[in-house]
């Protein structure tokens, strides 16, 4: 499907946001996704991943939650600028300005009514699942790839899970050093207690960030490939 895609400015209480917006060309009434960044920024990569969701048939909208930076993109190789980056992430002005992305696309006339879904890698990974709890009216399923830190931040995402009230599919790699398999048994054990429907896919040979094909060191074909089919079925399923 054809895909246009333009910058939009966003309302927040810190001033304006920029937010990366991919939808179909064709006219008609779509569901939408809100696509939350890594710890590199609204990149190409991320802006790439924004579009192939509006080629399926979405519209997609990647908020810049770095808006409040000086530096909002950081290279591959600045690892430890990224750490300090994300670590300067205010969990609730990250979930205000995933809000103000929920709200452009409700406003949007080519966007369906009550289908908006969520999905984000790595810091994303973590935003996503706690958007599915701080926005659960609005969010009708999540997919967060690779979420580290669920169970950090006070309140941690991982606190809020008796939220969540719709279905989500996560991904990880057992080779991640960042997330340990303790991390996830304990977000599997939490989703479970909680009776959140949800499925979760471990891929044995992949570490963290396996679907960045940008990033050739993390790059796992096999499981990025696994992930986006399973990714585009669990959507058209809620959400179409």
């Amino acid at each position: 499907m054809d895909v246009s895609s333009s910058t939009v400015q966003l309302n927040t209480s810190d001033g304006k946001m920029e937010a990366y917006v991919a939808q179909p060309k064709g006219v008609g009434a779509y569901p939408g996704v809100v696509v939350i960044q890594e710890a590199f920024g609204v990149n190409d990569h991320i802006k790439k991943v924004t579009e192939r969701i509006a080629a399926e048939g979405y519209v997609a909208i990647a908020p810049d939650i770095f808006h409040r930076e000086t530096e909002r993109l950081i290279p591959y190789a600045d690892m430890k600028k990224a750490i300090a980056t994300l670590q300067r992430v205010v969990d609730g002005k990250a979930m205000e300005d995933i809000g103000a992305a929920i709200a452009q696309l409700k406003s949007q006339g080519n966007v369906k009514s009550g289908s908006i879904g969520v999905t984000g890698f790595c810091m994303g990974g973590r935003l996503t699942y706690l958007a599915a709890a701080h926005h659960a009216s609005d969010v009708k399923c999540a997919v967060p790839y690779y979420g580290g830190g669920i169970s950090m931040g006070n309140p941690s995402p991982l606190s809020r899970t008796k939220e969540i009230k719709r279905p989500m599919y996560l991904f990880f790699g057992a080779k991640d050093q960042l997330i340990p398999k303790e991390h996830v048994d304990q977000i599997k054990a939490e989703l479970t207690a909680n009776k959140v429907p949800f499925q979760l896919e471990v891929y044995p040979d992949a570490g963290h960030g396996f679907f960045c094909d940008d990033r050739a060191m993390s790059y796992n074909e096999g499981a990025a490939k696994d992930a986006w089919d399973k990714t585009k079925a669990f959507f058209a399923q809620h959400l179409k």
